[in-house]
């Protein structure tokens, strides 16, 4: 039970939704996560240490950025819920907006190389 616990705890904040649905749209690292949400590098770190341990993503080095993804391969409840999580909140303002910003943030802008 501790495990379904962890994962609900994960979704129980709208800013670790927020993350979860812009990287439907594609990988992104901390500082495009911070340009989007507007909120300070240590509290995404924090909302991305969460959403890992409940292992809704995944994080992958890319030189000197960490790459934070969709966990695709998870076994647990994860695997049913993100499928269900992609079909929620598509008119959303917030989540719209996000969106649209993915599409435009570009990490070698934000944070150089």
């Amino acid at each position: 039970m501790r495990d379904l616990v962890k994962v609900f705890k994960a979704l129980s904040d709208n800013n670790r939704i927020r993350i979860l649905k812009m990287l439907e749209i594609r990988p992104l690292c901390v500082c495009e996560i911070t340009e989007i949400l507007q909120l300070a590098a240590s509290t995404v770190s924090k909302h991305l240490s969460i959403l890992r341990d409940a292992e809704f993503i995944t994080d992958e080095k890319d030189g000197k950025w960490v790459i934070y993804s969709l966990n695709q391969k998870s076994d647990d409840y994860v695997k049913h819920l993100l499928p269900l999580i992609q079909e929620w909140l598509p008119d959303d303002e917030t989540i719209v907006n996000d969106q649209q910003q993915v599409q435009s943030v570009n990490r070698n802008n934000l944070c150089g190389i």
